[in-house]
């Protein structure tokens, strides 16, 4: 799940332009102190380590790893824990939350570490889990807690895939939206997905997207229900956002290919040079990103969050420390301005 080296060291070099703090609450995996050696050394991220100091410290130091410079913090033993335990309890206690529960629940370091991230006086700016924990138990506690950002109505997920030798896209990289969350996407919901998708294309690729919204036809060459969503989505995304490049339906390869573009949809602005492709639903989005990253050896990194008030990131339970380290640069760029 690797990236690309230029992408990924480009990636590192904007992070280090404005460091970021992040919030790691899986401090007690061996990974993710692999991971905080790394950005430490690398020095595009300052890093903070929730879990039990005297187990992490002995872990790190049987394996002999650095992580002096990172902050390390136990929820149980923290002069924040009350602080943190009334702001969920606020945040909740129109949902049934009581006082008690909120304390019981800060305990758990994803918990405490999302809190972290939404009080200010911290300067706590992204949160990155998922090596141990399941992506439900990492995208829950952020969206009771940090909710979704001002903008969007929607919380959804992508991947960056890096195409070896390979001149589609943006030099043969993409995002791919939504491949990791969203199941079954309303029209709504599809807009919002690519809208979204386009933002993360441009703050992490740094160049323009062109958005194409996935079908198996192309401009009505079939008709169903489901061409029928790719297209409404698609207008509703070009009323909400009228200045971006996006085009639908579209079929994968008018969408990547220029000379099929010619053909299957002439004079489109986004067919044939697409670099951020919606895909219908979460069955086409998965089995597409997979597809492409087993058998084009494509670098496929994600699921990356989008939506959310201050960056998030889930993880792999088959990751690497490399990848951890990856994502910490990324959501160090998600949180600069």
């Amino acid at each position: 799940m690797r990236l690309k080296v230029n992408f990924i060291e480009s990636i590192k070099e904007r992070a280090r332009k404005e460091i970021k703090t992040i919030v790691l609450p899986e401090a007690e995996d061996i990974r993710t102190l692999k991971a905080t050696e790394v950005a430490l050394a690398e020095k595009y991220a300052n890093i903070i380590l929730v879990g039990n100091e005297e187990k992490i410290l002995e872990i790190a130091k049987e394996n002999n790893i650095e992580i002096s410079g990172a902050q390390i913090i136990n929820p149980k033993t923290s002069n924040d824990f009350e602080k943190y335990a009334n702001l969920l309890y606020e945040l909740r206690k129109s949902k049934g939350m009581t006082i008690e529960k909120a304390r019981e629940i800060a305990q758990d370091p994803v918990y405490f570490g999302m809190l972290m991230v939404k009080d200010e006086d911290t300067k706590a700016d992204g949160l990155v889990s998922g090596a141990v924990h399941s992506t439900a138990d990492t995208l829950r506690p952020a969206l009771q807690i940090l909710k979704t950002a001002p903008d969007t109505k929607l919380v959804s997920a992508f991947f960056v895939m890096v195409v070896p030798n390979c001149e589609y896209g943006e030099n043969g990289t993409f995002v791919f939206g939504d491949a990791g969350l969203n199941s079954n996407p309303t029209s709504e919901e599809l807009s919002e997905i690519a809208i979204s998708s386009s933002k993360s294309f441009q703050q992490l690729v740094g160049k323009d997207a062109k958005v194409a919204m996935l079908s198996y036809s192309t401009y009505g060459s079939a008709k169903s229900p489901l061409t029928e969503k790719v297209i409404e989505a698609t207008k509703l995304v070009k009323e909400k956002v009228p200045e971006l490049c996006v085009d639908g339906e579209l079929q994968l390869d008018a969408s990547i290919i220029p000379e099929i573009a010619e053909s299957k949809a002439p004079g489109s602005e986004v067919a044939g040079n697409a670099n951020v492709l919606i895909f219908p639903n979460l069955d086409a989005g998965n089995i597409g990103y997979k597809l492409v990253q087993r058998l084009a050896k494509a670098e496929a990194y994600g699921p990356l969050c989008q939506g959310i008030s201050k960056p998030v990131n889930d993880l792999s339970r088959g990751c690497d420390y490399k990848d951890i380290a990856g994502v910490i640069a990324i959501t160090a760029v998600q949180a600069q301005k």
